[in-house]
């Protein structure tokens, strides 16, 4: 249970993470205040909901597409995240590729980095 409400806790927060650094470098690619809170929250739902949904039908149909299916969700999960939240405005096909790319990436980075961050005490036992 410990476990799983720390993997719960790592994907939030880099969820937010990719979705802040989109906000900051993408043009066309707005999220305002509380809704930030919102955003975060839909959109990681979304992803965690549809990752394995996605990846089973990328499996039966499209086999081609398993090297791209976290950035299949992450698109996926933006564009549910943009209809659901009056908060978030994502403009213009570039800034849907661009901030796609970089939820991603810094989602990646947070799964990564994170850890090391918040379970350092617990990382250093082993």
């Amino acid at each position: 249970m410990i476990r799983l409400l720390a993997r719960l806790t790592l994907s939030v927060l880099s969820n937010a993470l990719g979705l802040f650094m989109a906000s900051v470098f993408v043009d066309g690619f707005s999220i305002d205040g509380f809704s930030f809170v919102i955003a975060v929250a839909i959109f990681s739902l979304s992803t965690t909901v549809l990752g394995p949904l996605i990846m089973k039908i990328a499996l039966k149909n499209a086999s081609y597409l398993m090297g791209g299916i976290a950035l299949v969700t992450t698109f996926v999960g933006l564009v549910i995240t943009n209809i659901l939240s009056s908060g978030i405005s994502i403009d213009g096909v570039s800034a849907w590729i661009i901030s796609t790319l970089i939820v991603w990436i810094f989602t990646v980075i947070g799964s990564v980095v994170l850890p090391l961050i918040l379970f350092k005490k617990t990382l250093a036992k082993k």
